[in-house]
């Protein structure tokens, strides 16, 4: 299994990202998804996942209400769509997938892991 995150970049404070995972594999349709962030000098942290049909999606509660997972099981797709970007939401954000259906905070569960993309936000 290979996973490709794109999309990351530099943005203002109050705007908008959306980014992609591109999960290659035999059964993506049945892996649960998550997306995790790591800020310089701060240990990875979970941000928000999604089951293998999308029917349960978990978010960090620093990110409720402004972050939406989705995922696209014919494209092999999983986004993450970033709104009312602030500063402290910059860090490297990393898809990850598991041999598993359900949708999962912790980070361990996670068995596939991508090289993870860089978010900026300028305040």
């Amino acid at each position: 299994v290979q996973l490709q995150a794109s999309g990351g970049g530099l943005v203002q404070a109050g705007g908008s990202l959306r980014l992609s995972c591109a999960v290659s594999g035999r059964t993506f349709s049945s892996y649960g998804m998550g997306w995790f962030r790591q800020a310089p000098g701060k240990e990875r942290e979970f941000v928000g996942s999604i089951s293998w049909n999308g029917g349960r999606i978990l978010y960090a509660d620093s990110v409720k209400g402004r972050f939406t997972v989705s995922r696209d099981r014919a494209k092999n797709m999983v986004y993450l769509q970033m709104n009312s970007l602030k500063p402290e939401d910059t860090a490297v954000y990393y898809c990850a997938a598991r041999d598993a259906t359900g949708a999962a905070s912790t980070s361990g569960l996670y068995d596939y892991w991508g090289q993870g993309t860089q978010v900026t936000v300028s305040s």
